[in-house]
């Protein structure tokens, strides 16, 4: 893939605050890109600048080719921006609202009325084409939101928390209309502090704190990085102390643990394990063979919000 972003030493302050602090970074063509941070950590500020919505300080942008210091127009044409807060006009209709949006990026007329459709259809808001805005619940209007940031057909989405404020159906719905949208080949970039989303979406994650950008890769990458071990659940009839006992004196065992009693019917050991998967089918061949009562044997999936405790201020691994 090629960087349709090209992000080169990024910086902005306000006053004496350094809100963003020296980011690179280049986001692919086709990519669901994941920013997440803690409460201001310059994600929001990041994404403004991207938009051209605020100026650096310091830094380059370059959007599909186009620095946004030197041919600002040229890049806004690519990008589709939905904020965390946006207006909506209540006294418009579903159609009049995109309609309206149409008409100020110059949208032909005709061609509105068939973009307008297939949008309306892309988003399943056909149905209420006809209803006013302020009628919509947040999760139509979230709907609607990225329905007007497609109006101009371009190239990259930026969604600021596209999900906040949702309840869990309307999520899972936007979830997969962000894919669906993936699909007709846009690069969307987002924020979010729903890490479970951003862990299931995204083809890359950036973590961001203090302004910079402290982590970014895929999420095997980013475990990796932070957690090189792997992590084994070892669940037993009986005989845990012993088995304890022997795991921790086996090859590529790094740490082992009797695991909290009230998770699991029955006692189970955690194990910290570095090895690829014919060492750890040998680490269960040696517990087997010493006839322990093993019941249960798996590798934990490593999530984002492990990675994202582990990365950011504070958390001692």
């Amino acid at each position: 893939m090629t960087a349709i972003i090209e992000i080169k030493n990024l910086t902005k302050r306000f006053g004496k605050r350094l809100a963003v602090n020296n980011i690179s970074l280049e986001i692919q063509s086709g990519e669901i890109f994941g920013l997440v941070g803690p409460n201001g950590a310059g994600k929001t500020t990041t994404m403004r600048m991207l938009v051209t919505l605020l100026k650096p300080d310091k830094g380059e942008i370059i959007i599909g080719g186009h620095s946004i210091q030197k041919a600002a127009s040229e890049a806004r044409r690519l990008i589709g921006f939905m904020p965390d807060s946006f207006g909506v006009y209540g006294d418009m209709t579903v159609q009049e609202y995109l309609d309206f949006f149409g008409a100020c990026y110059k949208v032909p007329p005709q061609e509105r009325a068939r973009l307008i459709a297939d949008l309306l259809e892309l988003v399943d808001l056909n149905h209420r084409r006809e209803d006013m805005v302020d009628t919509l619940s947040t999760g139509l209007k979230q709907r609607l939101g990225i329905a007007r940031v497609l109006i101009h057909d371009p190239s990259i989405l930026v969604l600021d928390e596209p999900a906040s404020g949702l309840d869990p159906r309307a999520r899972v719905e936007i979830r997969g209309l962000l894919l669906e949208i993936a699909r007709l080949g846009k690069t969307i970039i987002f924020s979010s502090h729903i890490l479970a989303d951003v862990g299931e979406l995204c083809s890359r994650v950036g973590i961001i704190e203090d302004g910079k950008l402290v982590a970014h890769g895929t999420l095997q990458q980013l475990s990796e990085h932070v957690m090189p071990h792997r992590r084994i659940r070892i669940g037993l009839l009986n005989r845990i102390e012993e088995a304890h006992q022997v795991l921790s004196t086996l090859p590529g065992v790094s740490a082992a643990r009797i695991a909290d009693a009230d998770r699991a019917k029955h006692p189970m050991l955690e194990v910290d394990f570095i090895g690829d998967d014919e060492a750890m089918g040998a680490l269960l061949s040696a517990l087997l063979g010493q006839g322990f009562p093993v019941i249960h044997f798996s590798e934990e999936t490593k999530n984002l919000e492990e990675v994202f405790m582990r990365t950011t201020k504070g958390i001692v691994s």
